[in-house]
């Protein structure tokens, strides 16, 4: 793998906020975050979350999924077509990556 340890994902496409953000999304895909959690664990600022935070929800890729407190919390849209090939496509780098490509064909022979 490389040196910083980053993902395969950010390895191939390059290091910047929302590729960040959608790899951190991909990753935990399962849970739901607020908007401060989601910059924080992401690695990118609030105000970087912002800029591109309305457009990703116009288009489906997160959804909201409810209110705690004064927090709307948000995670990635799994129903989302593009998402679920986003997923797929950053699991096969990460399987390339690894060296686990050829796997699947060497147990289906």
């Amino acid at each position: 793998m490389n040196e910083r340890n980053e993902s395969a994902f950010l390895e191939y496409f390059g290091d910047t906020p929302k590729l960040r953000f959608l790899d951190f999304l991909i990753g935990n895909h399962f849970f739901d975050f607020n908007m401060t959690d989601l910059a924080r664990e992401s690695s990118i600022s609030y105000n970087s979350l912002k800029e591109f935070f309305e457009d990703f929800h116009e288009k489906g890729i997160v959804v909201k999924t409810r209110r705690v407190g004064k927090s709307d919390m948000y995670k990635l849209n799994t129903d989302n077509d593009f998402v679920k090939e986003l997923i797929k496509f950053a699991w096969s780098l990460t399987k390339k990556d690894l060296g686990l490509e050829d796997k699947k064909e060497i147990v289906a022979s």
